[in-house]
């Protein structure tokens, strides 16, 4: 079944009762521990504690994305971007991409012992591993659980390459580690920073430090000797597409010290597609012809679209000193498949 790699058999004296008032247990997670938290920081959350029987996964052959292997010690997440791409897999474990991905989160707390034991494995030959690439490995949920510690301390005794893409201003917890296994390692570090408007990110990213802080972020990881790019994503048609919004988005992460800036407009796939149009109905209503009208062939925003969004980012990071776009990906491409008939899909 898709959700047989989450479960392992519970290690004897390992508890496996729920919290009191915890909810029921999907099908998908059996064996879980399940727990919910008496703290602000986790009001309305609930946390499904698995022991994984793995943690370093193959990305699928026909990903467009520019890695192999991947480690993600959390599913779902907290950050409640409207726009997540991810939010689909959440239906792999019986649980909804809307409400349940931002607030049922799945953590793997044998993260830490299942890369020691896969990074030694006679069949690894040491490939780089990419983090944060589907939900952010520094959510809320890891100033508790404390999984990447773990994660960085294995990845640095094995001398394995890694990179990290986050919103998560939690990194800079991990700065010793970080700066230990850049010296026997090479060590990739970005920053998702799609646009700086304040207002608009209390809305579409209500669970994120905020730009600026992403932002202050960068420069003290520059600052700490690293290179740090940004993903400048996702752009939002008719939000964060203007000159003004591209200009000033653009001159911040210039300041901030980041060695380069890539752009990625908005990708509406299932399970995204659905709440983001919910959302934008409700927040933005008279936007929504727009969309249907951009996202009438799929799930993805016309090719001429994105060339000329590239096209314009560029020019500003050229008038910044920032590398071209694309110097620094990390995230699935935007280019859209060729259309299928199958996937005509209505955004509202």
């Amino acid at each position: 079944m898709r959700w047989e790699h989450l479960t392992a058999p519970p290690v004897d004296g390992v508890p496996r009762t729920a919290a009191p008032a915890a909810p029921l247990l999907p099908l998908a997670l059996p064996g879980a521990t399940v727990r919910t938290f008496d703290t602000p920081g986790f009001a309305g959350m609930t946390f499904y504690e698995v022991r994984a029987k793995s943690i370093i996964n193959r990305v699928p052959g026909t990903s467009q994305v520019p890695f192999e292997w991947t480690i993600n010690p959390y599913r779902g997440c907290s950050h409640a971007c409207v726009y997540c791409f991810a939010r689909n897999t959440h239906t792999w474990l019986d649980l909804d991409a809307g409400a349940d991905f931002d607030r049922r989160i799945i953590v793997k707390v044998n993260a830490g012992e299942l890369i020691r034991r896969e990074l030694a494995a006679p069949r690894w030959r040491g490939a780089p591993v990419a983090m944060g690439t589907n939900v952010d490995c520094y959510q809320r949920a890891e100033g508790r659980y404390r999984l990447m510690p773990e994660i960085l301390r294995a990845l640095r005794d094995f001398a394995n390459p890694f990179s990290i893409l986050t919103k998560g201003t939690l990194i800079l917890r991990d700065l010793p580690l970080l700066r230990q296994a850049a010296e026997v390692t090479r060590v990739g570090l970005s920053f998702s920073v799609g646009f700086v408007d304040e207002a608009l990110w209390r809305t579409v990213e209500p669970g994120t430090p905020s730009p600026r802080r992403r932002l202050a972020a960068v420069r003290m990881l520059s600052d700490a000797g690293f290179d740090v790019g940004v993903l400048m994503a996702p752009v939002l048609p008719g939000l964060t597409d203007t000159d003004d919004s591209i200009e000033e988005t653009v001159a911040a992460i210039a300041a901030a010290g980041a060695t380069g800036v890539t752009p990625l407009a908005l990708h509406l796939r299932p399970g995204a597609r659905e709440w983001y149009a919910a959302w934008l109905a409700r927040e933005f209503p008279g936007l929504v012809p727009r969309y249907r009208e951009l996202f009438r062939g799929g799930s993805y925003l016309p090719a001429t679209y994105q060339r000329e969004l590239t096209a314009r980012v560029r020019i500003a990071a050229r008038r910044y000193g920032l590398p071209r776009p694309g110097a620094t990906p990390t995230r699935p491409t935007p280019a859209a498949p060729p259309t299928s008939v199958n996937e005509q899909l209505t955004l509202l």
